[in-house]
């Protein structure tokens, strides 16, 4: 499920081959910008923003999203791609490698200086250099509907997702069907950045710090298991923001009051 650190780690992947080439080959699979061609131009960088991968491509910005089920993936040119050509939303070449966006949501091209268009909803990134903790937490406090839903709503704080947002309330002893305060919501937000850094480096994510399989957090995706700390049995709800945007919680009754 991509969130905010896979989203980092795959924009500093295309930096890594990308930045500073020229591009050869450039190819948008979606309506309303197929006839877009950036080719003969250089690309300056791949940054994130929260779930958002952005391609700055001369004096254009190429947005892309993940969602649930995207990636781009790198290819030395002339090798085969690993998942069906019918898949594939974008596609940004040089003259030695393929990137290959499969399953994107959002893709579109926008002169960069109307990049804010995109992206100027979004909350402070805990991954970005400019971010704002104080006024992350404030916004969530200022949330009347429950922390778990304010924490998934990428205009109060951009980056974290369902699996983050779980085990940051666990951590926190929060109930995530409850509002919180601005000291409780400081502390959630930067719990959840510290475990963001943290699992920058690692190949899968890690909360308990134990990488064995099924050791690697507190609560997600452990229905009817009992609490790592006080074998209390967890419980679940569904919570969103309306019905179509309804996420799995899972929570302990007696860590998290």
């Amino acid at each position: 499920m991509p969130e905010g650190d896979t989203v980092y780690r795959t924009a500093h992947h295309l930096a890594e081959v990308l930045m500073g080439a020229t591009i050869t080959e450039f190819d948008l699979r979606v309506p309303g910008a197929a006839t877009i061609d950036l080719t003969g131009l250089t690309v300056s960088d791949v940054v994130p923003r929260g779930k958002h991968i952005l391609h700055h491509i001369g004096d254009f910005t190429l947005h892309s999203h993940l969602r649930m089920e995207g990636s781009w993936h790198v290819y030395k040119r002339g090798t085969s791609w690993r998942r069906p050509a019918f898949q594939a939303r974008a596609v940004v070449g040089s003259a030695d490698v393929q990137t290959v966006g499969f399953d994107l949501a959002g893709v579109t091209v926008v002169p960069t200086e109307r990049e804010h268009e995109l992206i100027g909803h979004l909350g402070p990134d805990p991954l970005a250099a400019d971010w704002d903790e104080v006024t992350a937490a404030t916004a969530v406090a200022a949330d009347e509907r429950p922390v778990h839903v304010a924490l998934l709503d990428q205009r109060n704080v951009a980056g974290f997702g369902n699996e983050y947002v779980n085990e940051m309330l666990f951590v926190a002893g929060i109930d995530p069907h409850r509002t919180v305060t601005v000291d409780e919501a400081v502390r959630l937000v930067a719990t959840g950045e510290r475990m963001m850094r943290a699992n920058l480096p690692r190949r899968g994510r890690v909360f308990t710090g134990d990488s064995r399989p099924g050791r690697a957090t507190w609560v997600f995706g452990r229905e009817r298991e009992r609490c790592r700390r006080c074998s209390t049995p967890l419980l679940t709800d569904q919570l969103g923001a309306d019905a179509t945007k309804l996420r799995n919680v899972f929570w302990c009754p007696r860590c998290q009051k």
